[in-house]
């Protein structure tokens, strides 16, 4: 597989770059990008704007619980939620807010630059620092300062995929990230000692109706620190965002199957890949859901905490097994 070498997204041409990258790129240079509509015209400067799609998303992950934190803006409006999951008493708690045409949000032109805002009565702010992220909050539930910092050598997934007829989706992922810096859950301290963290940025000239299932791990494993993201139905189009963190070496997978029931959710999801690669059960505990619908804009938003059991080959042949491992999984139907 070829990867490209860039810092610009959009070339000197107005073209998305497609495929994987090596590194981030720096700069989207949206204002490049030759946008048309399916009958080849160039596209209203309204079109333009309220076309593109941008959300970023942090995942605290402790044996202890879980934390969520996300930005998105849509243009028509922007919303955030941050929610803290006990994995022993098995409850969440959450903040969810929403802002009418973005006023007052701002987000980072860049995936390794800039920084993402959400005022409110939990205040978010997300800032990428290179091949780490910084966060910080304050509000009633959460509240805090840290640091997502990635092992020496690690990188990201980054990938752009085209979308629809005239649109694109540029990811950016990283999991099993270390975690240092202070966080209190409702005003009591948590210990970071054990935590660790990951990332997601995405942005992009998306389909007007979408769709996608996923999958997230960020575990210390007896193999070391182990990160996984697993997507379905988006970025698919050539190539897929699906890939393992080891120690700080990524793997890129195999496209995967995830098989639910939705009229059934406490039944286990199922992630697996054609080679059987990826063999995977998911097992829901508790779910953050949200369901919005102005009829020209709505969501479905399902993303449950839980645990993994299954298995995945590793490129050396090796099987990882993996048993009751904390994680995430994300069921979302937008049209937007």
């Amino acid at each position: 597989m070829t990867t490209l070498i860039a810092t610009a997204l959009i070339d000197s041409d107005g073209q998305p770059q497609f495929g994987h990258f090596a590194s981030p790129v720096t700069d989207l240079m949206l204002h490049r990008f030759d946008y048309r509509t399916v009958m080849d015209k160039p596209a209203s400067g309204l079109a333009r704007y309220f076309h593109f799609k941008q959300f970023q998303f942090v995942s605290l992950c402790h044996a202890d619980w879980q934390i969520g934190v996300a930005i998105a803006d849509i243009r028509y409006a922007a919303n955030s939620f941050c929610y803290f999951f006990n994995r022993n008493s098995q409850q969440l708690d959450e903040v969810s807010q929403l802002k009418p045409l973005s006023i007052g949000v701002s987000m980072s032109a860049s995936p390794v630059s800039g920084t993402a805002l959400f005022n409110g009565k939990q205040h978010i702010q997300l800032t990428p620092q290179g091949l780490n992220w910084q966060l910080k909050l304050s509000g009633s539930l959460l509240q805090g300062d840290i640091n997502l910092t990635a092992a020496p050598g690690s990188m990201p997934l980054a990938l752009c995929t085209p979308t629809g007829y005239n649109g694109w989706t540029y990811t950016q992922k990283h999991n099993a990230l270390d975690v240092s810096g202070q966080l209190q859950y409702r005003n009591q301290a948590l210990d970071l000692t054990c935590a660790l963290a990951g990332y997601d940025f995405s942005a992009g000239y998306m389909r007007r109706e979408t769709s996608w299932r996923w999958g997230s791990i960020s575990a210390l494993l007896p193999q070391g620190r182990f990160g996984l993201n697993l997507a379905s139905g988006v970025n698919e189009t050539g190539d897929n965002e699906n890939c393992l963190w080891l120690n700080g070496s990524r793997q890129l997978l195999p496209a995967v199957r995830i098989k639910l029931n939705r009229q059934q959710p406490e039944q286990p999801w199922h992630y697996c890949s054609h080679d059987a690669a990826v063999d995977l059960y998911f097992s829901p505990q508790q779910c953050r859901r949200e369901r919005l619908n102005f009829g020209f804009l709505a969501s479905n938003f399902r993303q449950y905490c839980g645990t993994f059991t299954g298995s995945i080959r590793l490129q050396n042949g090796e099987k990882l097994q993996l048993d009751q491992v904390p994680g995430l999984a994300e069921d979302h139907f937008a049209r937007w």
